[in-house]
C-alpha cells in the first residue's frame, strides 16, 4: 500500500512539475507574442482559442481521462489485450470525431465570429486551429493509454515538447504574418489585419507543437509495442471484450466527462460572447471590447492559470489511481489519495493566490509593457480565482473517479446558471464592464466547490480535513504576503528597479512560505519521504533547524 501510495504521488509529481514548466514556456510566448501583437491582437487569439477549445472538448478532450480510467480498471487485474482493445476503439473514435469537428471548425468559422461574437476578424485564428482539432484527439488517445498503464512520463515529455516548439513557431508565424498584415491594410483597407493575421500566426504554433507531439507519441509507441505485447501473451484472460462492448463502454465513459467538461469550460466561450453584445449594447466599439477581453485573457487569465494547471495535472493522474482503487474495492486508499489531492493542490494554489494579490501590478508591470494598471486591478481583485478553480478542478476529477461522472455535469450546470445570471446584472444593472467578468468566474468555481463537495462527503463518506489543508496554508500565505509586499516595497525603495524587486521578493516569499509549512507542522518529515526528493529536502531542513 505505502508503494501504491508512493507511486501515486511520484506520478502526480511530476505532472504537476511538467505543468509548471509548459506553463512558464507559455507564458514566457505569450509575453512576447502580446507585446508584439497588442492587446487588440491578443484579444482575437483569446477569441478564437476559446471557440477552438469548445469544439476540442466536444470532440477529444475527454479522451485522455476516459481512455486512462478505462485501460486502468482493466490493467489492475492484468487484463492487457482488454486494455489495448480500448485504445484501438479509443483511435478510430478520436479518428472519426475530430475528423468531423475539424470541418465544422473551419467551415463555421465565419458565421460565429461574425453573427456571435461581433468580430469577424477573428475568423482567420479559428481557421488556422481547425485541424488542430484532429491532431489533438489522437494525441489525447495516446496520453490516456499511457497514463492508464500507471506511466506520466510520456505524457509529461510530449507536453514539453509540445510546448517548446509551439513557443517557437507561434512567436516566428505571428511576427511574419503581423507584417503582412500591414500589406493587407493597403490593399484592402481598414487597420485591424495586422492585429487579425498576427493572432493567427500565435495559433500556427499550437497546430505545430500538437503534431510535434504526437510524432514522439508514435516513436515512443513503436519502442514500447515489444513489452506490450509480452504483457498480452502472458495475459490469460479466458474472454476477450467485444469490439461493439468496449465501443458503448468508451461512449459511456467520454459522453458524461464532455458534458461536465464543456459546461465547466464553456463559460469563456459565453463570457466572451455575453461581454461583447452587452458591451455593444452600451455603446462600445469592436476595438474597445477587443482590447478589454484582450487585457483579461492574456494578461490576468493568463497568469491566474499557471498555478490552476497544476490541479488539472494531478486530477489527470488521480483518476486512474482513484478508480484502480475504487475497482479493488479499498475505500481507505481511495479516501486517503483524496486527501492528499485536495491538500497539495492547496499547498500551491493558496500561496499563488496571495502572492498574485499582494505583488499583481509589479508582476504585470514586469512581464508586460505598456499601461497595466487595468491587469493589475483585475488580479487584485479576482487572485482568488486560483484558490477556487484548483479546488473545483480536483474534485470534479474525485467525483469521475469514484463513477458518479453525472454529478459533476448537474453541478456545473447549476453553477454557470448562476455565473450567467451574475454575469448579466453586474455588466447591465451595475456597468462594471471586465470587472463582471472576473467576479462572475469567482463565483462559478466557488458554487462548484460547494457542491462538489457536499457530493464526495455523501458518496465516499470523506470528511474534509481543515486545519492541515486549509487554515495553515492561509496562516503561511498571509505571512509571507506581508513579507512579499515588504521586501518590494524595500527593494525598489534602494534600488529603483521593478525587475528586480519583484523577482527578489518572490524568491524570499518561495523561501519564506517553505519554512512556515515545516515550522508550523503542515507537512512533516514522513510526507516528505514521500516526495521526488524528499530525502534531499529533510536534510537540509535539518542543517538549518526547520525539523
Amino acid at each position: 500500500m505505502k508503494k501504491k501510495k508512493s507511486n501515486f504521488i511520484i506520478q502526480g509529481s511530476i505532472l504537476a512539475i511538467t505543468s509548471i514548466l509548459v506553463r512558464i514556456i507559455g507564458i514566457f510566448y505569450r509575453i512576447p507574442l502580446t507585446n508584439m501583437i497588442g492587446t487588440e491582437g491578443i484579444g482575437y487569439y483569446s477569441s478564437a482559442y476559446n471557440i477552438y477549445s469548445v469544439l476540442l472538448l466536444l470532440s477529444s478532450y475527454s479522451l485522455p481521462l476516459a481512455v486512462s480510467k478505462m485501460v486502468s480498471a482493466r490493467v489492475s487485474d492484468g487484463r492487457y489485450k482488454n486494455a489495448y482493445r480500448v485504445f484501438q476503439v479509443a483511435f478510430i473514435y478520436a479518428a472519426v470525431v475530430g475528423t468531423l469537428a475539424m470541418f465544422i471548425t473551419y467551415f463555421g468559422a465565419d458565421f460565429y465570429t461574425s453573427v456571435v461574437l461581433k468580430k469577424p476578424m477573428v475568423s482567420y485564428a479559428l481557421k488556422v486551429l481547425a485541424p488542430t482539432i484532429l491532431v489533438v484527439a489522437l494525441l489525447g488517445v495516446f496520453r490516456g493509454y499511457f497514463q492508464g498503464l500507471g506511466t506520466m512520463i510520456p505524457t509529461a515529455l510530449s507536453q514539453v515538447i509540445e510546448q517548446i516548439i509551439n513557443a517557437v513557431a507561434s512567436i516566428v508565424a505571428a511576427y511574419l504574418l503581423y507584417q503582412e498584415g500591414f500589406k493587407s491594410n493597403l490593399v484592402y483597407g481598414g487597420s485591424e489585419y495586422p492585429s487579425a493575421l498576427g493572432a493567427a500566426g500565435g495559433t500556427v504554433g499550437t497546430f505545430i507543437g500538437a503534431l510535434s507531439a504526437l510524432v514522439f507519441f508514435l516513436f515512443v509507441f513503436s519502442i514500447y509495442r515489444k513489452s506490450l505485447y509480452k504483457r498480452m501473451k502472458k495475459d490469460k484472460t479466458a474472454e476477450q471484450e467485444p469490439l461493439r462492448m468496449v465501443s458503448i463502454d468508451l461512449l459511456s465513459t467520454v459522453l458524461p466527462i464532455i458534458i461536465s467538461s464543456v459546461i465547466y469550460n464553456i463559460s469563456s466561450v459565453i463570457d466572451d460572447g455575453v461581454f461583447s453584445q452587452c458591451m455593444v449594447s452600451l455603446g462600445s466599439t469592436t476595438n474597445e471590447i477587443s482590447n478589454l477581453w484582450g487585457i483579461f485573457s492574456g494578461k490576468y487569465h493568463l497568469l491566474t492559470n499557471v498555478p490552476i494547471a497544476i490541479a488539472s495535472a494531478l486530477a489527470s493522474s488521480m483518476i486512474p489511481s482513484l478508480t484502480s482503487s475504487i475497482a479493488q474495492g479499498d475505500r481507505g486508499q481511495a479516501v486517503e489519495k483524496v486527501g492528499m489531492s485536495i491538500r497539495f493542490a492547496m499547498l500551491i494554489a493558496i500561496p499563488s493566490a496571495v502572492g498574485l494579490m499582494v505583488l499583481a501590478g509589479p508582476i504585470m508591470n514586469l512581464l508586460f509593457s505598456g499601461d497595466n494598471a487595468l491587469a493589475a486591478n483585475m488580479m487584485l481583485y479576482g487572485a482568488s480565482a486560483v484558490i477556487f478553480f484548483s479546488l473545483s478542478t480536483i474534485t470534479n476529477a474525485i467525483l469521475q473517479g469514484i463513477n458518479h461522472m453525472m454529478i459533476p455535469i448537474k453541478h456545473a450546470a447549476i453553477s454557470l446558471f448562476i455565473h450567467l445570471a451574475a454575469l448579466v446584472i453586474m455588466l447591465l444593472v451595475f456597468k462594471m464592464g471586465i470587472y463582471s467578468v472576473v467576479f462572475a468566474n469567482i463565483i462559478f468555481a466557488a458554487s462548484m466547490c460547494v457542491l462538489n463537495a457536499r457530493a464526495i462527503s455523501k458518496y465516499l463518506e470523506y470528511r474534509q480535513e481543515y486545519r492541515k489543508t486549509f487554515l495553515l496554508p492561509l496562516l503561511a500565505s498571509g505571512i509571507m504576503g506581508i513579507l512579499a509586499l515588504g521586501t518590494y516595497i524595500l527593494c525598489f525603495y534602494l534600488i529603483k528597479n521593478n525587475g528586480i524587486s519583484t523577482l527578489l521578493s518572490i524568491i524570499v516569499s518561495v523561501l519564506l512560505y517553505g519554512a512556515l509549512l515545516l515550522k508550523l507542522k503542515c507537512v512533516d518529515e514522513v510526507e516528505l519521504y514521500q516526495i521526488p526528493k524528499g530525502q534531499s529536502i529533510i536534510k537540509l531542513a535539518r542543517k538549518i533547524h526547520l525539523l
